[in-house]
C-alpha cells in the first residue's frame, strides 16, 4: 500500500488519556437525514451535525442535485433547501461517490422527485460483503426499472412508485433505510419485516414522521409505512454518536485513563455499558454525558458475541478488543455481523498481543458465517504488553482501534492512513491532544 507522509501520525504510547471530549450527531444517522431532506417540499433544519467526511460527501451530492445547503445559526446546524432539485452530471456524481456507500440511498428520493436516478460504483470500509443488489431488488418491487451500464446503474420510475411487502433475509440497516426513504411517498402501504431497529433507524423514522410520513414499528421487527402524497421539511437534532462514544470509552480502558464523553447517552449504549462493566471498566452517567475510566487492577476476560441491535454492536467490537488484550485470561469474541471484521487483529499480534482466529463459531448465537470458511471468531489471551509498531489503517473502526493500541503501547508507532478516520470521528486528532495524548505529525508539528 502506498501512503502519503501527510497521512501519517506518530503516536508515543504509554500515557493515559484523561480529560473531556464531545460527541455530536451519529455518523449512521446524520447523512441519511440529509438525504431525507430531498423528499421535502420545503427547507429542513438539521442540528448536531458533526464535521466528518461522510457529511461532506452527502452535502456535495445534494448540491450537485440542486439542493441548497448552508450553515444555520448555531454550530453544527445545516439548513437544506430542496426547492430546485435537478439532475446531476454523471461524472460529478462519480467523483463524489467513490468514497461512500450512502449514494445508494439517493435512489428512492430522486425517483420521487425527478423520475430517474444514477448510482455509480460504491466505496466504504472493506469489512466484509455488503452487497447492493438487494437495494436494487427492493426498488424494482416498488416499480422502478433499472439498467446496468458500464459507468453505473440507471434507474427510472415511469409511474408513481407503489407500496409493497418485503421481508429482509437479515435485519440490514442499509436495506431498512432504503425501504423507509422510498416507501414514504409510494402509493399504498409498505410492510417491511425483519427490519433493523437500531437507534439510528428510529431517529430516521422520527425525522420522516416530522415531515408528514405515517410509519409504525412493531415489537417483532415489522415496520409499516403508509405512503403520503407530500412531505414537508423538518427540524431535528440528531441523536449523539453512540459508536464514537464507545470508542473513546475503550480508549480510556486500554490506556488506564479517564475520559468524560459529553453527549454520550445511556439509553442507546446500555448493552455496551453492561459489557464495559463486566470487563472491569467503571462509568458514571450524568445528564450531559458519561464518564468512563479504568479503576485500577486487572481487567476481566469475557465471552462476547456481536449482533444487531439490541445486541452488542459490531462497531463496538474492534475498539474493545484492544482493551481485552490487557484482560487477565482468555476472552472469546464471536463476530456474527461482518465476516472480515477480525482481520485487524494481525496488527495487534505484531504489537505483542496474543490473538488466535478461528473459522468455527465460538458462541451460541445464530451466525451467517458457520461452515463458510471465514475467520470470524477470536480468542484473546492476556494481559500482554503492546509495543509500538508501523500500522496501516484498514477501515474506520479498525483504524481507531489501531490508534487505541498505539496509545496503550510502549514506544512509538507510525500510524498510516489516518485520514480514513475522518469519515466517522469528528476532529479526532484535536481530541487526542485535548486528552493529553503524545502525538505528532512526521514534521514534528502537533495536529490542529
Amino acid at each position: 500500500m502506498t501512503v502519503s507522509t501527510d497521512d501519517v501520525l506518530l503516536v508515543h504510547g504509554g500515557t493515559p488519556l484523561e480529560g473531556e471530549i464531545r460527541v455530536r450527531g451519529a455518523k449512521n444517522l446524520v447523512p441519511k437525514a440529509m438525504v431525507a431532506a430531498l423528499l421535502g417540499s420545503g427547507p429542513s433544519r438539521l442540528r448536531n451535525v458533526p464535521d466528518i467526511r461522510d457529511v461532506r460527501v452527502v452535502r456535495g451530492l445534494l448540491q450537485l442535485h440542486g439542493v441548497t445547503v448552508r450553515p444555520g445559526d448555531e454550530p453544527g446546524e445545516l439548513i437544506l433547501d430542496p426547492s430546485h432539485v435537478e439532475s446531476a452530471n454523471v461524472a460529478d456524481i462519480d467523483a463524489h461517490a467513490g468514497s461512500s456507500r450512502i449514494p445508494i440511498l439517493f435512489c428512492g428520493p430522486l425517483l420521487h422527485r425527478l423520475g430517474h436516478a444514477f448510482i455509480p460504483g460504491l466505496g466504504g470500509c472493506d469489512i466484509g460483503g455488503r452487497p447492493v443488489d438487494f437495494h436494487f431488488d427492493v426498488l424494482r418491487q416498488f416499480g422502478a426499472t433499472i439498467e446496468k451500464r458500464a459507468d453505473g446503474q440507471y434507474l427510472e420510475a415511469p409511474h408513481r412508485l407503489r407500496g409493497t411487502k418485503i421481508r429482509l433475509p437479515y435485519p440490514s440497516v442499509g436495506s431498512t433505510e432504503q425501504v423507509l426513504l422510498t416507501a414514504v411517498l409510494a402509493e399504498g402501504v409498505t410492510e417491511l419485516s425483519n427490519a433493523a431497529v437500531e437507534p439510528e433507524i428510529e431517529d430516521l423514522i422520527c425525522v420522516l414522521q416530522k415531515m408528514g410520513a405515517i410509519i409504525s414499528m412493531d415489537t417483532d421487527r415489522t415496520i409499516r409505512i403508509t405512503g403520503v402524497d407530500k412531505l414537508d421539511g423538518y427540524t431535528h437534532r440528531a441523536l449523539p454518536d453512540r459508536l464514537e462514544a464507545a470508542s473513546w470509552a475503550s480508549a480510556a480502558l486500554a490506556t488506564e485513563g479517564n475520559i468524560y464523553v459529553r453527549g454520550a447517552q445511556q439509553r442507546s449504549m446500555m448493552t455496551f455499558l453492561n459489557t464495559f462493566r463486566k470487563v472491569g471498566g467503571a462509568f458514571q452517567i450524568e445528564d450531559e454525558g458519561i464518564r468512563f475510566w479504568h479503576p485500577g487492577g486487572l481487567l476481566n476476560a469475557i465471552a462476547l458475541e456481536t449482533d444487531v441491535h439490541p445486541g452488542f454492536q459490531t462497531d463496538w467490537q474492534q475498539p474493545l478488543v484492544v482493551a481485552l488484550t490487557q484482560a487477565s485470561g482468555l476472552s472469546i469474541v464471536h463476530e456474527t455481523v461482518y465476516e472480515s471484521r477480525l482481520g485487524f487483529t494481525s496488527a495487534l499480534n505484531q504489537m505483542g498481543a496474543h490473538i488466535q482466529l478461528y473459522r468455527e463459531c465460538l458462541g451460541g448465537s445464530a451466525c451467517r458465517f458457520g461452515q463458510r470458511n471465514f475467520l470470524h471468531s477470536a480468542v484473546v489471551s492476556g494481559p500482554t504488553k503492546l509495543q509500538g509498531s508501523d500500522l496501516v489503517i484498514p477501515d474506520l473502526r479498525g483504524g481507531f482501534s489501531y490508534l487505541i493500541a498505539a496509545l496503550a503501547a510502549q514506544g512509538t508507532s507510525r500510524v498510516h492512513g489516518i485520514d480514513l478516520i475522518n469519515r466517522g470521528y469528528e476532529n479526532f486528532m484535536e481530541k487526542l491532544v485535548e486528552l493529553g495524548a503524545d502525538v505528532e505529525l512526521p514534521n514534528g508539528a502537533l495536529p490542529n
